[in-house]
């Protein structure tokens, strides 16, 4: 994978290499299959778990990028954001001409699916509250976050992925996780953590809440807006995505973010070098 500097307004692009160079807009209408990961798909052609780069980038403030790939699934790395933070923050971010665009949230829109739940409503910034309530040895735990604070490398970024023991071979019968290893992922059992020690306490809820910024990008624009999930995953993430650009008395795009100025500029930004 390669990431490239994209001219102002372009967007994120993922490029499939392997395939004439195939582009696919990382944007709600491309949405396809979501399970354990966030997959994108046109005319076809597959990109599968784009969750972390597509959270690195939405922490790093960067709008405008091509990804080239040559295979249909990103690399998992250490299963965590970091690894890219840390490329992009290596390469340099430029500051575009164009301002950027923001998507102000209007009013309210929600999912409910029995005991899972999650909205957007309109607030100042983009600020995040997560909670979950996973089998032993997670158990519930919730986590709030503001984007704009600039929390997001040292915070959200290093969160790495997780699973039980229990459904690996139920998963990997069904050709996923053919690539997790303790090395990439945090390995649980009704008996504890099996490859610890934990990046954080409460690493679990920071890494959903990596998940629910990298799967929120796909709504095309930074958010202006608060976002409340309870025991949410990648279907429902999506779902709101897909519910509130379907709703367009939902939101507004402006190019001033009113009162509170996130970190990032309000500039686009693009890498500096490949």
């Amino acid at each position: 994978m390669r990431l490239l500097p994209a001219t102002a307004g372009s967007g994120i692009i993922f490029r499939r290499t392997d395939l004439d160079n195939f582009e696919i807009g990382a944007t709600g209408r491309n949405v396809a299959k979501v399970s354990y990961a966030t997959s994108l798909m046109r005319k076809g052609v597959l990109i599968s778990t784009t969750e972390h780069l597509l959270s690195a980038l939405i922490g790093m403030g960067i709008d405008n990028v091509i990804i080239e790939l040559d295979n249909l699934e990103l690399p998992i790395l250490d299963g965590s954001a970091l690894p890219y933070v840390e490329a992009l923050r290596q390469a340099g971010i430029k500051i575009q001409r164009r301002r950027r665009e923001y998507l102000r949230i209007l009013k309210p829109v929600e999912v409910r699916e029995n005991d899972k739940f999650i909205a957007v409503y309109p607030g100042e910034g983009y600020s995040i509250s997560y909670d979950i309530d996973f089998p032993r040895p997670i158990g519930r735990s919730g986590f709030e976050l503001d984007l704009t604070q600039g929390a997001y490398g040292s915070q959200i970024a290093p969160a790495r992925t997780f699973g039980f023991r229990e459904d690996e071979q139920r998963l990997r019968d069904m050709g996923l996780i053919r690539g997790v290893c303790e090395q990439n992922a945090i390995v649980l059992s009704s008996d504890g953590i099996q490859n610890g020690p934990l990046r954080f306490g409460d690493e679990f809820v920071r890494h959903k809440v990596l998940d629910l910024i990298g799967d929120l990008a796909l709504a095309g624009h930074h958010i202006l807006g608060r976002v409340v999930a309870e025991r949410a995953g990648h279907a429902m993430h999506t779902t709101l995505v897909s519910r509130l650009l379907r709703d367009r008395s939902a939101w507004e795009l402006i190019t001033v973010a009113p009162q509170r100025r996130p970190v990032y500029p309000a500039v686009a930004a693009s890498l500096a070098t490949a």
